[in-house]
């Protein structure tokens, strides 16, 4: 029988072949260090303090986890359904046109708790917006999903310059940005919580949004194994004639699945839009939606393996800064090897070792 198809507990599928592959991620990742001249247990030391040594290091770290919870989560979700979500960029970039403007409209006149839950609503509202017409495309016209969200992704950014330019930019001002939000229009900082651990914040942009994230994956618990709509897209994800034959609704399913991705992925734009700058610039994705397929793959689409998997490239994309700083010879592009590296074993590598672990718990089984 291929070992593919014999079942593992889950403290070695979710636990131990994660981090297996992340200990040979980090090995060959230390092999190129020592190639180029450098200690690698010296750049490890450095990565992981620069990442967790300091209180403004770990709101860094934990501001990046934040972005990276919320695109990890999209892709999730998409996935279970049997979707390949490529767009979490495109709909974040629009979601954050949604909450700059209930931002924009409402930082005169009400303090930021007010304003918190319309920038959630109107951020995922835009996402999931986004998301409508490859949805509606894939369900009803069989348009492979991948392709659409991909080519959205430009879309999205060239609109959001566009507007950035043309309309939202303050007169007399050079930048393709909005104005800065007023005080009702930002997310606070969360340093009372990192002074409850005797850490000082200091200029780290770890804001609310954080909690928020850590809120839709439990909600995202919920809807995917304890409600009938997650077992339809579970099941829709795992056989579609199957669930077709069920009675599952495709079409109706697909487009439910995508919009709630897509809210996902706008909502990440809380997180720098209205708790770092607080105000809408260009490119202020940064690449997270594409990490956030990562994160997914390597959390195993499970919301609290995504937790891990986000604090994971948190830290490498914090702690890596600060290495390439520390020593010259590891460049950006060094660390950005080490993300692929890891995205190599957590991804593609998935099963490297999975029959080598079968082998050995059936052996320990039968002992």
């Amino acid at each position: 029988m291929s070992t593919a198809s014999v079942p593992l507990p889950n403290w070695i599928t979710f636990g131990l072949m994660p981090l297996l592959n992340l200990i040979v991620a980090l090995f060959i990742s230390g092999v190129v260090v020592w190639w180029i001249g450098e200690n690698p247990i010296e750049a490890l030391r450095l990565l992981v303090e620069g990442a967790l040594g300091r209180g403004d290091a770990i709101g860094f770290t934990l501001f990046y986890t934040t972005s990276f919870i919320f695109t990890g989560l999209s892709v999730a979700v998409a996935f279970h359904a049997g979707l390949f979500n490529i767009g979490s960029e495109g709909q974040a970039y629009i979601g954050g046109l949604g909450a700059a403007l209930v931002a924009l409209s409402l930082d005169h006149y009400v303090p930021w708790y007010v304003t918190m839950p319309f920038a959630v609503i109107g951020a995922a509202v835009f996402g999931a917006g986004w998301a409508f017409i490859p949805a509606w495309l894939q369900a009803k016209r069989g348009s492979h999903v991948v392709i659409t969200t991909i080519m959205f992704n430009f879309i999205a950014a060239a609109l959001m310059v566009y507007l950035l330019v043309n309309v939202f930019i303050v007169p007399g001002k050079m930048a393709p940005e909005t104005r800065t939000f007023l005080p009702g229009g930002q997310l606070p900082k969360l340093d009372w919580l990192m002074a409850l651990f005797g850490a000082k914040l200091g200029p780290a942009p770890f804001n609310v949004s954080f909690i928020i994230a850590l809120v839709m994956c439990f909600l995202v618990w919920l809807l995917i194994w304890r409600t009938k709509l997650g077992y339809e897209m579970r099941t829709l994800g795992i056989s579609p004639s199957a669930a077709v034959y069920a009675g599952i609704p495709y079409s109706r399913t697909v487009i439910i699945a995508m919009l709630i991705s897509g809210g996902l992925a706008g909502m990440m734009a809380l997180n720098p839009v209205m708790g770092a700058s607080a105000r809408l610039q260009v490119e202020f994705v940064g690449g997270a939606g594409f990490v956030g397929i990562a994160v997914s793959l390597m959390g195993r689409s499970h919301p609290v393996g995504i937790i891990f998997a986000a604090l994971l490239f948190g830290i490498l994309y914090q702690g890596g800064a600060d290495l390439s700083f520390e020593m010259p010879n590891i460049t950006r592009e060094m660390i950005v090897v080490i993300q692929g590296l890891v995205i190599l074993f957590a991804g593609a590598l998935e099963y490297m070792f999975r029959p080598a672990m079968v082998t050995l718990y059936q052996r320990f089984k039968r002992a």
